[in-house]
């Protein structure tokens, strides 16, 4: 315990074992108890320390007299290992000047205080190294204080000008220094925070049904590069390719999830392994590592990187089944068990054990990984990590890091929240999230509360409304307004969020008895005729895909929607609008503000009444803002209390740049 004792940093991720997250130039807030004993005047300092040791010295403000509770918002200028710490001080100037101000009035020990003042702006000027008009300044209030010509009054008045203030905000003079310890920060590159995904099976893309055989023709890495152009196009930041690995024959699955494939079945991606290689190996269907490179320089070249799918676990026919037997569990009959969640059951997938021979698979998992990034991948999406050993993840993704810091993960883990945290805290820089089954308002708030709270100190959820393995009832049911909505609110509420091919379409029908499409691409080619949604083509205008685009659009253009933790929510009247609000402040001082309000009943068209919260779009209570409707190039005047009307017969969302009139 220092002497101004300072407790209760935050953010303080598990103790401070882990590091806190935060991208260039992101603002977030520190805030720590700092008090001391008797009646002298407490202040405190955040010390943000970079990768090269130069410091930043933050001043804080106290939130809470009360509580004793300080805060202050910081950003840090570049990527790597920072520190921050909370440093409490007694303040000289700030208590002489309580003392002065209530003494100097009552004409109690007069001449006593302004001489102690002379002492405490003297010991100022001698302690701490100032330019020279700071010196200047203190120097004059000190000439004031000494002049007896003038009032007492005037003379302490002198001494608490602004000038002064500022001058001593900026370099105090400082007592007793108490600095908590040094807590760790991670700064990352802008994509670990910020992004749009676009899904493909690759084997889609460009995949061809003969009309008269009725065999299909496998799209290629080739022929999958010429849907880039339509994906960028839409805005997309990541292009995200599930497995493109051989696939195992044995208890290969059919269509729909079924037992019986036929001869001609393309069977599932995360089945990974044959005869023709494991996961260091492309899918003779699919090319060669010539036309993956070709892929990845495509995609550079339209602004785009590639995810890659990583899924750690094996065919029966997968190479390390014969060659690293210890590497799966086997079962009391000999037999190798396969992969269950029930009732669900995946005959054609063995999951990797890491405890018989740690060493041994996680140093192959190493190299394997090594494989994709020499090919130009810095972003793995993980499917179900939570079914490997948290410590296997920590190690890998920090051994990565020794050598590629930029190197993104998402972890694919539908979870309970104690495995989703750990998880990120671990290392992943992005994590999947309950949103597709988040409907209703308030549990909709709760949840983003939670995640733009102090968990997004270390976790950087993703949104995505449906998936290759997820449609809700809702997606099901909710006709185009649900689309619309869905996807409007994932890019708008949280910083990344990713849409499905096929997202476009609306398709929305569902295998009985499953939250997951009938016909599902995970067991079979399609072939979406993407063509026919072109203009001239006979389906024009009947896609999504010009929202996506605008929805992209306006993210790009709008940096406060590029940020997690600066949302407020709006109360609405009505329990099926919601309302919340991102703003964030411009280099050039200037307030960027979003205000999005849906509907969140895809059936009906609702009206209703927002109450802005005016103070946290930096405004008054009774100022007035111009509110452009982004969707719908509409404009409004509006104030505090807002009338709206939403739903199927128009737009169900509005996304609304807001300027101060």
């Amino acid at each position: 315990m220092g002497r101004i004792p300072v407790q209760d940093v935050q953010p303080c991720v598990d103790d401070g074992l882990r590091p806190a997250k935060s991208v260039v130039d992101e603002a977030f807030t520190i805030r720590a108890t700092v008090f001391r004993e008797g009646h002298d005047a407490v202040n405190a300092t955040v010390v943000l320390t970079a990768p090269d040791g130069t410091e930043q010295h933050v001043p804080m403000t106290c939130t809470n007299a009360g509580l004793n509770t300080w805060e202050t918002t910081v950003s840090a200028d570049r990527l790597g290992w920072w520190t921050y710490r909370v440093e409490g001080w007694s303040d000289p100037y700030a208590t002489w000047e309580h003392d002065a101000g209530i003494k100097v009035a009552a004409d109690i020990d007069t001449q006593l205080m302004l001489d102690e003042g002379i002492r405490v702006l003297e010991r100022a000027l001698a302690e701490v190294s100032r330019p020279a008009d700071g010196v200047a300044v203190l120097e004059d209030a000190v000439t004031a204080l000494r002049d007896t010509s003038r009032p007492p009054a005037a003379r302490l008045q002198a001494a608490l000008d602004p000038a002064v203030h500022a001058e001593l905000a900026q370099r105090p003079l400082r007592d007793h220094v108490s600095p908590s310890r040094d807590l760790p920060l991670l700064v990352e590159r802008d994509r670990a925070l910020y992004g749009a995904w676009y899904e493909i099976f690759p084997r889609s893309e460009g995949a061809v049904r003969d009309p008269k055989t009725g065999q299909w023709q496998s799209g290629t890495l080739r022929t999958a590069a010429d849907r880039l152009p339509a994906v960028a196009d839409m805005g997309f930041d990541v292009v995200y390719l599930t497995p493109i690995h051989p696939i195992g024959t044995t208890a290969r699955k059919g269509p729909n999830n079924t037992l019986d494939a036929g001869p001609d079945d393309p069977g599932s991606p995360y089945a990974i392994g044959s005869p023709d290689g494991g996961h260091d190996a492309i899918h003779p269907d699919l090319g060669t590592f010539e036309d993956f490179d070709a892929f990845v320089a495509r995609a550079s070249e339209l602004g785009l990187e590639v995810a890659m799918d990583i899924a750690l676990q094996c065919s029966p026919d997968h190479p390390y089944v014969t060659e690293h037997p210890e590497w799966f569990t086997t079962r009391a009959d000999g037999t190798i068990a396969y992969a269950e969640n029930p009732p669900k059951k995946y005959q054609d997938i063995y999951p990797l054990n890491f405890d018989n021979d740690p060493a041994g698979a996680y140093a192959e998992m190493r190299r394997m990984i090594q494989v994709w990034i020499d090919h130009g991948v810095k972003i793995f999406r993980v499917d179900n990590p939570h079914t490997k050993p948290v410590e296997f993840w920590q190690w890998l993704i920090q051994d990565v890091a020794a050598s590629h810091p930029d190197v993104i993960w998402l972890a694919e883990a539908f979870t309970k929240p104690a495995m989703m945290h750990t998880l990120a805290k671990v290392g992943f820089q992005q994590s999947y999230t309950y949103y597709a089954w988040r409907n209703a308002k308030w549990e909709l708030e709760e949840y983003v509360r939670e995640l733009a709270g102090d968990a997004a100190a270390y976790m950087r959820p993703s949104f995505w409304p449906t998936t290759h393995d997820i449609l809700t009832p809702y997606m099901q049911f909710g006709g185009p307004a649900a689309w619309k909505l869905r996807a409007a609110l994932a890019a708008t509420l949280v910083p990344t969020y990713g849409i499905y091919a096929g997202y476009e379409l609306t398709e929305h029908v569902a295998r009985p008895g499953a939250e997951e499409q009938i016909d599902n691409e995970k067991y079979e080619y399609k072939d979406r005729e993407w063509y026919r949604y072109e203009k001239g083509g006979d389906l024009e205008g009947q896609s999504l895909a010009g929202y996506l685009k605008r929805l992209n659009e306006i993210r790009r253009d709008h940096p406060s929607l590029h940020w997690l933790r600066n949302i407020t929510f709006h109360p609405v009247d009505d329990e099926n609008i919601m309302a919340f609000s991102k703003r964030r402040t411009l280099p050039d001082g200037t307030d960027d503000i979003v205000l999005v309000v849906a509907n969140l009943d895809p059936h009906s068209t609702r009206e209703s009444v927002i109450h802005l919260d005016m103070p946290a779009l930096g405004l008054g209570w009774h100022d007035q803002l111009a509110a452009h409707d982004l969707i719908t190039d509409q404009s409004w005047q509006w104030g505090e209390n807002v009338y709206v009307r939403l739903g199927p017969e128009t737009e169900p969302v509005h996304i609304v740049e807001a300027r101060r009139l």
